[in-house]
């Protein structure tokens, strides 16, 4: 028996004054020089991987408390020569409690990155760096 995976969709409208809008109704977004499609992106690269490692964390019996900041460079791709993201970082300061051991730890990580939708999305794939409990895991 072949089993069907879950289908998400999303949807967004942004009208012509440039204010975005969720399907899902709440706060809209309006237009704002400082903030830039490309920021969206990491905000959203970074809300994805939070959102991912609380299942996570959830499903390792863990609470969790977390913070994160992306950056990315923008320039012509060698391949096709388009402008694109080609370089993301992306740095997670995590408490997770009751403290785990390394290997749970590297468990929780891994099931986190595999799991955020928007990094796996992304052509330049996220390069993730983690403070977990104080402590740099590499």
């Amino acid at each position: 028996m072949t089993t069907r995976s879950r289908v998400y969709e999303f949807d967004v409208t942004v009208d012509r004054d440039g204010t975005a809008r969720s399907g899902r109704g709440g706060s809209a977004i309006a237009r704002d020089e400082a903030w830039w499609s490309e920021h969206l992106v990491l905000a959203g690269l970074v809300r994805c991987t939070l959102a991912s490692l609380s299942h996570a964390a959830e499903k390792a019996e863990l609470e969790v408390a977390a913070e994160g900041r992306a950056h990315g460079t923008v320039t012509k791709r060698e391949a096709d020569g388009l402008y694109a993201l080609v370089e993301i970082e992306s740095s997670f300061d995590v408490e997770l409690s009751p403290a785990p051991d390394r290997e749970s730890v590297a468990e929780v990580l891994a099931l986190t990155e595999r799991g955020c939708f928007v990094g796996n999305s992304l052509q330049a794939r996220p390069r993730y760096r983690w403070r977990v409990n104080g402590e740099e895991i590499t």
